[in-house]
């Protein structure tokens, strides 16, 4: 039985790995500020602290009282899109609030420091993705979450501060914020079909993107610890088809047994093609998806259901206008 602090654990990726690590016999400790979770997402028997990980002297508390013998770090704002135009707060919320967490981890001797970073880190990349290619990330929050990579890799080489980095990619499923009209295309989706709104997709829906049930991710991160091969290595996690976004909104229509109604935007800055190899994952953490499209569009879609829509989210302090989408722009 170990102590573990968990942040961004009243999200959605954070919760299910919370609850994987109770089931474990673990003592979790859910860190988070609500800015895009909710406390109703927070399993039972996990110890809730409103915070932020920008708070160095709360930070502090925590590890002083607690001795957390691992840290699993999931509190990011992962709007890959609405990045260019909110640079400030993603480098504060993701690289900066990061730090914070590696220094109290050295300070304290972590055993390892789990980290959710994201595919975001390889831009227009040689497909499917592999760990062994150079990343060259396009948005400003692939860059954060690659410069919190090179940080692990510093702390490990000078301090040996264990961790395992992870790159999962268009996670889906129950508990995710489908208010949030900047990130998590399934989530969108479902919130407007909800809402009687057409499915908005920008530029000709022909993105290829490879989408992943939650249950195929939370319990392989949660388990990483246990791996002593995983120390201090990369890996891709998620599933292994692509489709396009034209194709998964035809799913999740079909999921809630409508007709598929969709508006198309103008196009926005991003990859067009995006999936990775999950050879790695499968050797070391025996990670093998087993949840497919239809299947999990159908879970989170009852999940969905039971919960009802939600009014979208307005992010107020955009940093920059220049070329923001029109759909973005605050009320």
């Amino acid at each position: 039985m170990s102590n573990i602090l968990v942040t961004g654990g009243a999200g959605f990726i954070g919760a299910h790995v919370s609850e994987h690590l109770l089931r474990g016999g673990h003592n979790v400790w859910a860190l988070d500020d609500l800015s895009g979770g909710f406390k109703e997402n927070v399993p039972t028997n996990t110890t809730f602290i409103e915070g932020s990980i920008l708070d160095y002297s709360l930070l502090q508390r925590l590890f002083e009282r607690h001795f957390f013998e691992y840290i699993f770090h999931l509190a990011a704002y992962a709007a890959e899109g609405l990045s260019h135009f909110i640079k400030r707060f993603n480098y504060e919320n993701n690289l900066i609030g990061s730090v914070n967490l590696i220094n109290l981890s050295v300070l304290h001797k972590i055993k390892c420091f789990i980290f959710t970073s994201s595919i975001a880190v390889y831009g227009k990349n040689q497909l499917p993705m592999r760990e062994d290619l150079i990343p060259e990330p396009e948005d400003p929050y692939g860059i954060a979450k690659y410069a919190v990579e090179q940080e692990l890799k510093v702390s490990h080489d000078m301090f040996d501060l264990n961790y395992i980095i992870f790159r999962p990619h268009n996670v889906y499923g129950e508990k995710q914020n489908i208010a949030d009209k900047y990130r998590n295309v399934v989530g969108i989706f479902m919130n407007q079909i909800m809402q009687g709104l057409p499915m908005t997709i920008f530029g000709d829906g022909t993105q290829k993107r490879a989408f992943t049930h939650i249950d195929d991710v939370a319990p392989v991160i949660a388990r990483s610890m246990n791996v002593s091969k995983a120390y201090n290595q990369v890996f891709n996690i998620g599933a292994d088809q692509p489709y396009t976004v034209n194709f998964l909104a035809e799913e999740v229509a079909k999921a809630f047994n409508v007709q598929p109604r969709i508006t198309y935007l103008d196009p926005r800055n991003e990859v067009l093609e995006a999936y990775s190899d999950h050879e790695k994952a499968r050797v070391i953490l025996g990670a093998k998806p087993k949840v497919s499209l239809d299947r999990g569009l159908k879970k989170m879609a009852e999940w969905a259901q039971k919960h009802g829509a939600r009014k979208s989210q307005e992010y107020k302090n955009i940093e920059l206008t220049v070329k923001l989408p029109p759909s973005w722009r605050p009320a």
